[in-house]
C-alpha cells in the first residue's frame, strides 16, 4: 500500500479519518534506507526527464505551519539537479499581483518541459487563508475551485504531472513543534506570534481544506494526504508519491533517447568519415 492517501475525487474525504501519526509500521531507520533508494530513483527520472523535455512536473505543498513543507523540500528535492527544479514560494499578494486575477502570479511560476516545480503554497490561499479569514466574501473565493479547476485541466492537456500534498499533523504536534522552536536560537527567525493565532482557527482551516482537497481533485491532478506528524515517515511518503507518478513515463522517455541517440551517433559517424581529397581545378 502506497505510504501517502491518493485522491482522486471519487468520495468525499474528512481529515479526522486520517492518523496524522501513521507510519505503516515502519522504523525511522526503514523508512530513511527507503528514501536513499527512491532519492536514486527520483534524480535518474529527473535526468530522463529533463534530457527528453516532453513532461513537466508541479508539486503543490500545503499544510498547516510546522507541517514541514521546507523540511519536505530539503529531503526530497534537495538531492536533484538545481539546473532542473525549481521552487516558488508564495506569499501575501503584493499590490501589482492583486492588480490581476488569483492565477496570474502562480501560472507565471508553473514549470516548463523537462523541469520540475515546488510550489511552497500556491493558488490554494485563495480557498484556504482568504476563506478562513474573509479576506473576500464568499461569492468570490468560491468560485475559485472552479477557476483552479480549470488551471491544472489546462496544465494537465499540455503535459503537466501535478502532484498536490497535503502534510497532515496534528494540532498537538504543531503545538510541540512551535515550542521548540523557541528553544533552538537557529529557529528564531521563525518564531512568530501569528503562528500561535491561527490555531485559533485550527477547525475552519480543517473546514477549509477538506473542501479544497474534494472540489479539487481529480485523476490528472489529484491530492495526496501524508501523515505528516513523524518527519521521515512525511519525507518517504513523498518521495514514494513521486517516483509513481513518474515511473510510468520512463519507457517514453527512454525511447525518445534512443531516437535522439541514433540521430546524433550517425552525425558523428558522418563527421568521423575520411573526407575524399579533390584537388582543385
Amino acid at each position: 500500500m502506497p505510504y501517502a492517501f491518493k485522491i482522486t475525487g471519487n468520495h468525499p474525504i474528512k481529515l479526522k479519518d486520517f492518523d496524522p501519526g501513521d507510519d505503516r509500521g515502519l522504523t525511522r531507520e526503514e523508512g530513511e534506507e527507503k528514501l536513499a533508494k527512491l532519492s536514486e530513483e527520483l534524480t535518474r527520472l529527473q535526468e530522463l526527464l529533463y534530457a527528453a523535455s516532453d513532461h513537466a512536473v508541479l508539486v503543490v505543498l500545503q499544510g498547516r505551519d510546522t507541517s514541514g513543507k521546507d523540511g519536505t523540500i530539503k529531503a526530497v528535492m534537495g538531492p536533484l539537479n538545481s539546473l532542473g527544479c525549481n521552487v516558488a514560494s508564495f506569499k501575501v499578494p503584493t499590490e501589482r499581483e492583486l492588480a490581476h486575477d488569483f492565477l496570474w502570479r502562480v501560472h507565471q511560476q508553473t514549470p516548463g518541459k523537462g523541469e520540475i516545480t515546488i510550489f511552497n503554497r500556491s493558488h490554494y490561499e485563495d480557498v484556504l487563508v482568504v476563506r478562513v479569514h474573509n479576506l473576500a466574501p464568499e461569492s468570490v473565493w468560491r468560485k475559485c475551485y472552479d477557476h483552479i479547476n480549470a488551471f491544472e485541466k489546462l496544465l494537465a492537456d499540455t503535459n503537466t504531472v501535478i502532484l498536490k500534498f497535503y502534510l497532515h499533523i496534528s494540532k498537538r504536534e504543531q503545538e510541540e513543534r512551535l515550542l521548540e522552536r523557541e528553544q533552538d536560537r537557529t529557529k528564531y527567525w521563525k518564531l512568530s506570534a501569528g503562528d500561535w493565532k491561527e490555531r485559533e482557527y485550527w477547525n475552519a482551516y480543517t473546514r477549509a481544506y477538506e473542501d479544497a482537497i474534494n472540489r479539487c481533485s481529480a485523476p490528472h491532478a489529484p491530492w495526496f494526504v501524508v501523515p505528516a506528524n513523524k518527519k521521515w515517515f512525511r519525507n518517504l511518503a513523498v518521495a514514494e508519491a513521486v517516483v509513481n507518478a513518474l515511473k510510468p513515463f520512463e519507457k517514453s522517455w527512454l525511447k525518445k533517447m534512443d531516437e535522439v541517440g541514433e540521430k546524433a551517433k550517425a552525425e558523428i559517424e558522418g563527421f568521423r568519415k575520411p573526407k575524399t581529397y579533390r584537388p582543385k581545378t
